[in-house]
């Protein structure tokens, strides 16, 4: 289902959207050498119960997965990078970690996601994947106007992680997003412009650029969940969530401070 947003669905989205941003930036401020992933769980569980919104992921079952998700934050680290499912694991300096959330208020979702090393120290490896994720991420919104196609993201988002340098796998991408978290149309990390469905006024996407160092290809966790790299190579993840509207686009899951 290809969902076309009314203004007012639109405008509570943007709420939503900033606390996304605002959950994922705070709990990063609050990561540290030591931090535990079920510990970061419990922090994204108050915050999105103490706002009074619903999580998309604690009951979410679908094909993919071996559900529910059962959790209310998807934590990857290092070589995981897609449904990561927190776990008794501790972070350490240098570590690669994604954070994945989506959230509902009012009756409509966003979803976005930040990479980022922890303990904040220069590291040149995480730094390059996370640098590619976020220009292509920027490449992607910049080709999401009004009358453009699905193909003009896509082609836009590979061509920065190719040039890069990475292969792209196209199992998994970007997502339609609305009253629902996981809509049509699905958006690759890599296509040709001018093909797909043509962007409305109303639409919602979750724009996703993710990269592994050296695979396009993904094993599944024990868990049933958590994808990770078929060589054991490091990832990066980011998103937003964008809006079309009738003069262009707005992200709305950037943070408000």
């Amino acid at each position: 289902m290809i969902e076309i947003l009314t203004p007012d669905q639109i405008d509570r989205a943007r709420t939503t959207g900033a606390l996304v941003g605002d959950i994922l930036h705070g709990i990063k401020e609050r990561v540290k050498p030591g931090t535990n992933l079920l510990e970061i769980d419990v922090w994204a569980k108050d915050m999105i119960l103490g706002a009074g919104a619903e999580s998309c992921y604690v009951d979410y079952a679908p094909s993919f997965g071996r559900g529910p998700f059962g959790h209310y934050i998807c934590t990857a680290v290092n070589d995981a990078v897609l449904h990561g499912r927190p776990r008794d694991q501790r972070v350490a300096a240098g570590d690669l970690l994604t954070l994945d959330l989506a959230i509902k208020t009012s009756g409509v979702a966003a979803d976005a996601a930040i990479s980022f090393t922890v303990g904040g120290a220069p590291h040149a490896e995480n730094d390059a994947l996370i640098r590619a994720t976020e220009e292509a991420l920027a490449a992607g919104i910049e080709a999401a106007q009004p009358g453009a196609r699905i193909g003009d993201i896509s082609a836009a988002i590979g061509d920065v992680l190719t040039g890069a340098g990475y292969p792209v796998n196209t199992e998994f991408g970007g997502h339609g997003i609305g009253t629902t978290m996981h809509q049509d149309p699905h958006v690759s990390n890599i296509g040709r412009a001018g093909r797909g469905y043509r962007l409305r006024p109303g639409l919602m996407l979750a724009i996703e650029p993710w990269v592994m160092v050296d695979t396009d290809e993904l094993k599944v966790d024990e868990d049933g969940w958590t994808l990770r790299s078929a060589t054991g190579c490091r990832t990066a993840h980011t998103e937003h969530t964008v809006a079309i509207l009738e003069s262009g686009n707005e992200i709305l899951t950037r943070p408000t401070r």
